[in-house]
């Protein structure tokens, strides 16, 4: 058997990677929620000013062959699933159906790739989809209610 004598300044190197692992640990449950927030401030926005412009987004679903009666749906999914991230409640679940909402409503709105303004705005939602399914795979993260209830059970 061989035993390696560490080197003196060892002992710095290690504090060094634990310092920096606690470092990592500290912003990841404040980036969690700043991202949550970041990527959930699109449809609460949206949701809000559809409320305002209720007759002209009606109007709009319309024109491109969308049921206006859906409109109150499309409002409740927004602003209630904005909410429900940014607090991290039923985050998974939340974040796949706006993730749905936003490859559906890339389709329905946004799909004239001749209208380069359309193609980004389509890539947009594409773009916004794959970061909630990250929230799916990884969850809320510590700063939630999802972490909360899931600590109060055990």
């Amino acid at each position: 058997m061989t035993v390696y004598q560490l080197p003196e300044n060892s002992k710095i190197v290690l504090t060094l990677v634990n310092n920096r692992r606690k470092d990592m640990i500290h912003f990841q449950k404040y980036s969690s929620l700043v991202g949550r927030i970041f990527i959930s401030l699109i449809f609460l926005v949206a949701g809000l000013s559809k409320i305002g412009g209720y007759d002209a987004t009606q109007a709009y679903m319309q024109a491109m062959g969308v049921n206006e009666q859906l409109l109150i749906l499309v409002i409740i999914t927004e602003v209630l699933g904005a909410i429900a991230i940014i607090i991290g409640y039923k985050t998974r679940l939340a974040a796949f159906l706006l993730a749905g909402f936003s490859i559906l409503a890339a389709i329905l709105f946004h799909a004239d790739f001749s209208n380069q303004m359309q193609s980004i705005l389509f890539m947009k939602n594409i773009a916004i989809s794959g970061g909630l399914l990250l929230i799916v795979s990884h969850g809320a993260g510590y700063l939630s209610v999802d972490n909360w209830l899931a600590k109060k059970q055990r």
